[in-house]
C-alpha cells in the first residue's frame, strides 16, 4: 500500500514539474512571439490601403520575378466570414485581406487603375456591408467597414455584390446594406460570371 501511495506521489509530482515547466515554455514562446511581431509590425508599409495591421506587406528588395504592369488584374474575391462578436468592432478580417492583396499588387508596381476588384460577398459576412443604423442595431456599436468600403469603391472601382440566398436565409433586406453594394440571385451565379469574365479568383485566407 505504502508502494502504491508513493507511486501515486511521484506521479502527481512529476505531471505538477512537467505542467510548471510547459507553462513556463509557452509564457517564454508568448514572449518570443510579441517580439517577433513587434519587429515584423515596424517593417510593414501599406503602399495603397490601410485596412489595419493585417493589411500590410514587407518590402522586398530587388525582386526578379515581376508581374506585367500593363494589363488590367481582374481579381475576384469570395467573402464569407465575420468577425466573432469580440472582434466585432474592428474591421472585417476578409476585407483587410482584400486590402491586403490589393497592396501586394500595388507594392508589385501595378498601377492601382489597373487593378479591378469584385467581391462576393454571402454567409456572415452580409453584415459587415450594414449600413450603420442596421449595424448599430445589431452590434450596438458603429459600422467599422464603411469607411474601408467606400474608399476600396473610391481609389479602385470595387464592385461589392450580396448573394440574394443569404440575405433571405439571414432575413436582410436590400435597405439594410449600404447603397452601393449590388444584390444577385445568388453569389454562385455572380462568381461563375465573372470567372467567365476572365477574372481570377483569389484565396481570402483568414487565419492569423
Amino acid at each position: 500500500m505504502k508502494r502504491v501511495l508513493f507511486s501515486i506521489m511521484l506521479l502527481v509530482g512529476f505531471s505538477f514539474l512537467e505542467a510548471q515547466s510547459t507553462t513556463k515554455d509557452n509564457r517564454e514562446k508568448e514572449k518570443e512571439d510579441s517580439i517577433k511581431m513587434a519587429k515584423l509590425e515596424a517593417k510593414m508599409v501599406y503602399p495603397f490601403i490601410n485596412a489595419g495591421q493585417w493589411s500590410g506587406i514587407f518590402p522586398v528588395s530587388n525582386p526578379t520575378e515581376i508581374p506585367d504592369p500593363n494589363i488590367n488584374y481582374k481579381l475576384l474575391f469570395e467573402l464569407t466570414a465575420n468577425n466573432k462578436d469580440s472582434a466585432i468592432k474592428e474591421i472585417n478580417m476578409g476585407i483587410t485581406e482584400i486590402c491586403r492583396i490589393i497592396n501586394l499588387h500595388v507594392a508589385s508596381g501595378i498601377p492601382a487603375s489597373h487593378i479591378m476588384p469584385v467581391v462576393v460577398v454571402h454567409g456572415r459576412a452580409l453584415f459587415a456591408l450594414f449600413n450603420n443604423e442596421n449595424f448599430k442595431k445589431k452590434y450596438k456599436i458603429d459600422n467599422p467597414n464603411i469607411s474601408i468600403i467606400e474608399e476600396l469603391i473610391q481609389k479602385t472601382g470595387a464592385r461589392f455584390i450580396a448573394c440574394g440566398q443569404a440575405m433571405n436565409f439571414f432575413e436582410i433586406q436590400k435597405e439594410n446594406l449600404l447603397p452601393q453594394v449590388y444584390v444577385s440571385l445568388t453569389a454562385q451565379t455572380a462568381l461563375s460570371s465573372y470567372r467567365l469574365k476572365g477574372y481570377q479568383q483569389m484565396e481570402v485566407r483568414l487565419e492569423k
